[in-house]
């Protein structure tokens, strides 16, 4: 995967989110941006989804520009992509099967037929097929959360994105949902997450970013950002929430 930003700028009400980002992330499987909450990392991955448009500068992913002001190519971008948000986003009216087939048929263009036996076979690969037919409520947080990713895989995306998606979670439903990102990591999924969990992204990382303040002020491999960071900044950042 390559995903190039160019200059991305993004503000809201005045406070400026994101401001002025460049970089360039090549040959990487899996994308990590760590930092302080409030620094622009949600915003980020909004944008790459194409569910935000910045306000000024460019996104490429595989050498493919994202068109923020034509719809249609908007469209073709979002739904090559697999998106899971922290708070699962599932419709809470409609089953664990029927939250994984609306897309499929209505976004994607599958046959109800078609759409019910992706469905059936991605929850069943995340250990989820007697819960099919449950609604989001009846779920462990865990269990909507691999839900979540179960959506996602299923319309066969060219890249997932990752926002926060065990801020919500206890430990030990934390500890249930890396260990299935893990599992896409070693299948070769290329991704883009967003995480506080520390030692699962200096695990999973190939690039690993820390953004701030809106800027990304420090960039490399997973084990030279988390053991000689070139930036104060990142030291003091690791320094505090590795401290305990």
């Amino acid at each position: 995967m390559r995903l190039q930003l160019n200059q991305l700028a993004k503000s809201f009400d005045g406070k400026v989110v994101l401001d002025g980002i460049t970089a360039d992330f090549d040959e990487a499987r899996a994308i990590v941006f760590i930092g302080p909450s409030g620094g622009g990392k949600s915003t980020l991955l909004r944008i790459i989804a194409g569910l935000e448009t910045p306000d000024s500068g460019t996104i490429a992913l595989d050498g493919e520009s994202v068109e923020f002001s034509n719809e249609e190519t908007l469209r073709a971008h979002r739904r090559r992509l697999g998106v899971v948000f922290q708070s699962f986003n599932l419709f809470p009216h409609l089953t664990a099967l029927e939250n994984i087939t609306l897309p499929l048929e209505k976004v994607h263009g599958h046959t109800p037929g078609e759409a019910r036996d992706i469905a059936s076979e991605t929850l069943k690969r995340f250990q989820l097929g007697e819960h099919a037919g449950k609604k989001p409520a009846e779920l462990s947080g865990g269990q909507k959360q691999r839900v979540a990713i179960a959506r996602a895989i299923a319309v066969k995306p060219r890249v997932l994105l990752f926002d926060e998606p065990t801020s919500s979670l206890d430990p030990e439903m934390t500890a249930e949902v890396l260990e299935v990102i893990e599992e896409l990591k070693r299948e070769g999924r290329d991704f883009v997450l967003v995480t506080h969990e520390m030692g699962f992204a200096r695990r999973v990382g190939d690039v690993v970013a820390l953004l701030a303040n809106g800027r990304i002020v420090e960039t490399g491999t997973a084990e030279q950002v988390f053991t000689a960071p070139n930036s104060a900044q990142c030291r003091d950042f690791l320094a505090r929430v590795l401290r305990y």
